[in-house]
């Protein structure tokens, strides 16, 4: 499900990924709530493929959290909002799914082969992609109208200083000691080019360094996040993201 030269993601990932926004999602007063949401289940439910199906929806979902503002008004100013074909309660799913297609450039989204499609997923695909012209355009007026290079503008304060001191901080992972030694993750490192260091003073890309505490933990530069996350060693669930 890894989005690849952004062709977008199978239906599942927009389904869970707007069950999440649904619930993170900022809350405004009545005055300023131009844009609906319906009601926050309790608990949605929530059926994940695989842990990488998980980690994918959450970064979606998160990533439509961090430009709400700007995604509700550009479906405002383009007056795609409101569409009385969709109701309230999937207004969670069409902010997501905008989120992703001004991601891609508003370009068609791939058909992946033998996923599962969900009928209110390809209903509000084909809708938001009918008016990518008028999104773009709206895009285009919100980022004149505050004078921004990108979107990045549009994160909230609280929020990019969070996500600079997060970047900047070293990677662990858990050695699942049950399924793996080791002696086994650090030869299997080796064999992938990778060099012990002895502390995180002493990171030159592609270093890691044991735990000082722990000696089931491994420490990485941040940089590193996803080319670990592709490894063997974390989809065989043998070493576990902190």
């Amino acid at each position: 499900v890894t989005q690849i030269e952004k062709n977008g993601y199978p239906d599942s990932i927009y389904v869970n990924a707007a069950k999440i926004f649904q619930g993170i999602r900022n809350e405004k007063s009545k005055n300023r709530n131009l844009v609906q949401y319906g009601d926050n289940p309790e608990s949605p439910v929530m059926a994940f493929k695989d842990e990488h199906s998980r980690r994918v929806s959450y970064e979606l979902a998160f990533n439509a959290l961090k430009y709400q503002e700007l995604l509700e008004e550009v479906l405002l100013d383009s007056k795609v909002y409101p569409c009385y074909s969709i109701p309230d309660e999937l207004t969670s799913l069409l902010v997501v799914m905008l989120y992703d297609l001004q991601d891609r450039k508003f370009q068609k989204r791939k058909i992946f082969a033998e996923e599962e499609l969900v009928a209110e997923i390809q209903e509000i695909g084909h809708y938001l992609y009918s008016y990518k012209t008028k999104l773009a355009a709206a895009l285009a007026r919100c980022r004149i109208k505050y004078d921004a290079l990108s979107i990045d503008y549009f994160v909230p304060e609280t929020v990019s200083k969070q996500e600079k001191r997060t970047s900047a901080l070293p990677v662990c992972f858990w050695i699942n000691t049950l399924k793996i030694s080791l002696e086994d993750v650090i030869r299997d490192l080796e064999m992938k080019g990778f060099t012990k260091v002895e502390s995180v003073s002493d990171f030159d890309h592609y270093t890691y360094a044991v735990d000082q505490h722990c000696h089931d933990v491994l420490v990485f530069p941040s940089s590193l996040k996803e080319e670990l996350l592709n490894l063997d060693l974390f989809a065989d669930c043998k070493l576990l993201l902190q």
